[in-house]
């Protein structure tokens, strides 16, 4: 298996000619770096002009690897190939280098580059990725793994220190400039071909440049599609999805990374760059999932592509926009944000034990419970951003504390129960990471049966963030939040809880009124016996969800009315592979030929088909799109602007990556999708004009038609 390790971008604060200069001081020896015991050049190659200067060094490594291994290779240094590539004209440094040392058994390949700074000219830029793939290596293959990553790791850290000895040195010995590189002055011959050679060429010149030139004013004036084609609009959207992360910024926004940690987080941010059309979530979205996950990118990738589904199916990235809580819930719903800890993470108190849990549920059901959790969640997600920015270092998780005073045996109704499960497993699978810390305070003498009963839905890393503290004693509260901001019923010296940009008083809790009802405890366990496992909790979403089975496809029917009318679709691949494609009908559909049941489906039913298997392409159909393959976790938008009108049908087809005949599998592959119909009239080329304006909400214009609900 090969491993892959990419670093985050480096900036150094001076021009490129300086830092080059710096860097040659590292040959032939570099007393800074002790496992670099020297090198020879192999070859060297300069041009004329002295722009390009290639040299290829064969250099010695004395790798930290344990004394049993040395004496099993029969080495104590290992060689590697270092080529460096230097360009004076355009300013870059490329650096490849691999393995000479046992190169049957290991292959390690690694690349280097430095150039000038794209915002600013007189900053340099390092990037730097390594493979490695390990055949075999006498039994110790997993050892010589995690010695790679850590020397990896380690030349990381010792290269930029090193980078800044050799910038200290040059400035102490008087050396603040050096001048770029400038091509000698051509001579009157040269310069008569050269003007003869740029007239001749003048017109295919600016036929090549125009791509440019529009991309330029595009980027200048994004507001107005209307003149510019899709072809040149997806080629500046693709630009704005540059997945490059600079180590300052990572400092100073995400916190401090391990350059493995570092890697990871680059790994998946660039597949998320590439299979999400550059619509990925912030840094600190995904570094949550990634230590969720202990930094394993494949596990984390799946975590965080279900949760950005689920996102997506629900609204929840217009939660805070839409959603207004109940009236029951600002009365009797005792939690509140208040104020920041001593790390400066924003702090949540929620005074459990004071909760009526039975009363809000019946008031305002389970949805509704979630539906607060949720906007509780997503507030604390904003908050972090706020401190990250005011405190001036990463905050990426809060403090809860619960005030268990007044817990008893009421609140282990079932339902309730039922409904504390439901929410910490939506937590856990969207918001991992997000709790930095859970102070428990006052614990009833009952709270050790509570514990035996709710522990089983938390996790063990989560479980390992949680304070208790029994009685009234809250002198150790003041080793995590200062005593001004804690409420006098915690000991502190603070009269009221903040909320939002408002002071409200300290809540008490009630037992909510009847006249709030609207549910019975028997309707409450009938909805949690029929609840799936992607509830409705914000109304009715605009995706739906199909199961696409081997032998039965997904397929949805779009009438066109008219020529040029466009369709466009957004969906996404939960699990296993598909194929998608568009036909067009030559006879009129109206109604499924088959509909599909699979148990768990909305309604039972799984897919729908259209397109009888007597249909044949060529005869009955035309191909509108070529049939594409989307992979486990892609999310796809796209559009297609119909040639003529009739029955167009969008197809989803599962596609076996494997061509497993294992008769225990499934063959089933999970997707959500939206479709919009817009009438021609609506469509002037304007990219603007194809992404459905609506796609999270249910309102329609008269003028374009979605395909949604769920199955």
């Amino acid at each position: 298996m090969v491993q892959k390790y990419q670093s985050p971008t480096r900036i150094y604060k001076y021009p490129f000619e300086l830092v080059i200069t710096a860097y040659e001081r590292r040959f032939p020896t570099c007393k800074e770096i002790p496992v670099f015991l020297g090198s020879d050049i192999v070859s060297e190659f300069k041009s004329e002009d002295g722009a390009i200067h290639i040299i290829e060094r064969r250099c010695r490594l004395n790798v930290d690897a344990p004394y049993i291994l040395k004496k099993l290779a029969g080495v104590d240094h290992v060689v590697f190939i270092q080529k460096n590539s230097l360009d004076r004209r355009n300013r870059t440094l490329k650096i490849e280098a691999r393995n000479e040392s046992f190169h049957s058994r290991i292959t390690i390949n690694e690349h280097c580059v430095y150039s000038v700074h794209a915002d600013n000219p007189e900053w340099t830029c390092f990037e730097q990725d390594a493979t490695l793939e390990i055949h075999s290596f006498f039994g110790f293959e997993s050892v010589v793994e995690k010695i790679a990553a850590k020397q990896y790791g380690a030349n990381i850290k010792k290269g930029k220190e090193v980078m800044h000895s050799f910038i200290n040195e040059l400035r102490a010995e008087g050396v603040t400039y050096v001048a770029p590189w400038m091509a000698s002055p051509p001579s009157h011959t040269q310069r008569e071909e050269s003007l003869e050679g740029a007239e001749s060429s003048e017109k295919g010149e600016m036929c090549a440049n125009t791509e440019g030139a529009i991309g330029y004013h595009l980027a200048s004036t994004s507001s107005d599609f209307g003149s510019m084609s899709l072809d040149q609009i997806d080629r500046l959207e693709r630009s704005r999805s540059n997945p490059r992360l600079e180590a300052e910024y990572i400092e100073r926004h995400l916190g401090e990374l391990s350059p493995l940690q570092e890697s990871r987080l680059i790994q998946l941010r660039k597949w998320l760059a590439e299979t999400h059309k550059g619509k990925i979530p912030k840094d600190a979205h995904i570094l949550r999932f990634l230590r969720a996950r202990d930094f394993n990118v494949e596990k984390a990738r799946e975590m965080l592509v279900h949760s950005l589904a689920w996102r997506k199916l629900h609204g929840v990235d217009t939660l805070l926009d839409n959603y207004v809580a109940p009236e029951v819930i600002k009365q009797y719903f005792a939690g509140a944000w208040h104020h920041h800890d001593l790390d400066g993470r924003p702090v949540y108190i929620l005074r459990l034990g004071q909760v009526d849990v039975k009363g809000l549920i019946k008031a305002v059901g389970e949805e509704g419970i979630i539906k607060q959790i949720m906007a509780v969640e997503e507030e604390g997600v904003r908050r972090c951003e706020m401190a990250t920015q005011t405190a001036g270092h990463a905050v990426g998780s809060c403090t809860l504390i619960v005030d268990l005073e007044g817990l008893s045996m009421r609140h282990l109704w079932r339902p309730g129960i039922k409904t504390f499960g439901r929410i910490l497993s939506l937590l856990e699978a969207n918001y991992p990471e997000t709790m930095g810390r859970l102070i428990l305070v006052r614990a009833p003498r009952v709270f050790p049966i509570l514990w035996t009963v709710v522990s089983p839905f938390i996790d063990e890393n989560t479980r390992g963030k949680f304070f208790v503290y029994s009685g009234h004693n809250f002198a150790g509260l003041s080793a995590y939040i200062s005593p001004e901001y804690l409420p006098e019923f915690l000991g502190g010296t603070c009269k009221t809880w903040r909320n939002n940009q408002s002071t409200v008083p300290t809540l008490t809790g009630k037992t909510v009124p009847k006249t709030f009802y609207q549910y019975t405890t028997e309707e409450i366990e009938q909805e949690q016996e029929k609840s799936s496992d992607n509830p409705n909790l914000f109304g009715k979403s605009v995706y739906q969800t199909a199961y696409v089975t081997k032998d039965f496809p997904h397929e949805v029917l779009i009438q066109v009315p008219q020529k040029n009318s466009v369709i466009t679709w957004d969906f996404d691949v939960l699990k296993g592979d598909i194929t998608f494609a568009i036909y067009r009908s030559r006879e009129h559909l109206s109604s499924p030929r088959h509909e599909h049941h699979v148990p768990g489906a909305a309604g039972g039913i799984g897919s729908q088909q259209y397109i009888s298997k007597r249909m044949s392409v060529g005869v009955d159909l035309v191909i509108c799109c070529q049939p594409c393959i989307c992979r486990d976790g892609d999310s796809i938008q796209g559009s297609h602007v119909a040639t003529a009108p009739g029955s167009y049908v969008l197809r989803w087809t599962y596609f076996d990556a494997t061509h497993s005949f294992d008769p225990l599998s499934l063959n089933k592959s999970h997707v959500i999708y939206f479709a919009e119909l817009f009438a021609s009239e609506r469509v002037r080329g304007s990219m603007t004009s194809l992404q459905s304006s609506s796609s999270l909400s249910t309102a329609r214009s008269p003028s374009s038609q979605g395909y949604s609900g769920m199955l």
